[in-house]
């Protein structure tokens, strides 16, 4: 009898050999029992098993294969190599709102008016035959998906070495055009940006200044750190965010209300919403452009991360010298409101 911890090692290798062997009646007991163990399991068994979890995802059949790719998230998420977990993951996913994509089409041109619940409230049991095992067995999938891509992209290495993510960002975009169904926290995480180099210019005293932004989930957070790292350092007028505001922003738990410091505007004179994205930000000359005016009420909000488990960052680079911050406050529109 294998005891204590040593269990999840040992499912892992029965589920293990009975995908390999594709042999589907160990199969469904071996998942049972790896379940089971899984929320024993020590972090030494849990470094060890994300990568060999990843490796049979794309073998996994649809009804195990989400819960999978969570225990798989899971394992990164206590030590295991994100960058042998993550490919997998994605590739999955992307299968999943794929095929989702389909049951969406599907279900639309059967007249069945609003989608059904992911847990499968408002399905019926002849529409895995009328819509697809596949397809229904996806969109069921979807939230449990999003999940584990989001803990993929929490970290950075990740998002800076893990290539070809644009067919999981369309499949996703595809499925919340179909299904009205915004999966923000994934859409929010494809996006997110690293090492991207931001421009403020001042419109009070026309002065510009670089930085350079990496993990900021929404431009709430963005907001914050921007206000430090600007008014913080006595380079622009306006009220500096908290320490404890700035902490929450960069790598500290929780969140703490704070002020805002700034009205943020495009290049193009439109609105910056705090509920947005840096990746929302116009390009000016290959650059994110932001215009700083005085906020035109006082409004406050939650400090903290979008992401609770991506450390964000902007880091502070130089001023602009006066002819280069001229150049680009050319290129600026005046405020549309």
């Amino acid at each position: 009898m294998i005891f204590g911890h040593g269990r999840f090692p040992a499912a892992v290798a029965a589920y293990e050999a009975a995908v390999r062997a594709r042999d589907a009646d160990a199969a469904e007991p071996a998942f049972e029992r790896l379940t089971r163990a899984f929320g024993k399991a020590a972090d030494a068994g849990l470094r060890a098993a994300g990568p060999r979890l990843a490796a049979l995802l794309a073998e996994t059949p649809p009804g195990p294969r989400a819960v999978v790719a969570v225990m798989t998230g899971a394992c990164a998420e206590r030590g295991a190599d994100p960058l042998a977990c993550a490919p997998a993951v994605f590739a999955s996913a992307q299968d999943a709102f794929e095929q989702a994509a389909v049951f969406c089409e599907r279900w639309t041109a059967a007249g069945r008016g609003e989608l059904p619940g992911h847990e499968g409230e408002g399905l019926e049991e002849g529409d895995f035959e009328r819509f697809g095992f596949l397809p229904v067995m996806a969109w069921q999938s979807l939230p449990q998906f999003e999940m584990t891509c989001v803990a993929m992209l929490n970290f950075s290495r990740v998002r800076r070495e893990v290539p070809g993510r644009e067919g999981l960002a369309a499949a996703v975009t595809r499925v919340a055009e179909l299904s009205a169904e915004p999966f923000q926290c994934l859409t929010y995480a494809l996006a997110v940006l690293d090492d991207e180099p931001l421009v403020a210019l001042d419109r009070a005293t026309g002065a510009g200044f670089v930085l350079r932004m990496s993990g900021i989930g929404d431009n709430f957070q963005l907001h914050t750190l921007l206000a430090d790292a600007l008014i913080g350092r006595g380079l622009v007028a306006g009220e500096a965010p908290s320490p404890e505001a700035v902490a929450r922003c960069r790598d500290q738990p929780g969140m703490v209300t704070t002020t805002g410091s700034f009205n943020l505007v495009g290049a193009d004179g439109e609105w910056i919403w705090n509920e947005g994205r840096p990746s929302d930000i116009p390009l000016v000359s290959g650059v994110r452009l932001v215009l700083l005016d005085p906020p035109p009420y006082r409004r406050s909000w939650p400090a903290g991360r979008f992401f609770p488990g991506m450390p964000g960052d902007l880091l502070y680079e130089r001023a602009l010298a006066p002819e280069e911050a001229a150049t680009l406050w050319a290129l600026t529109a005046p405020p549309a409101r």
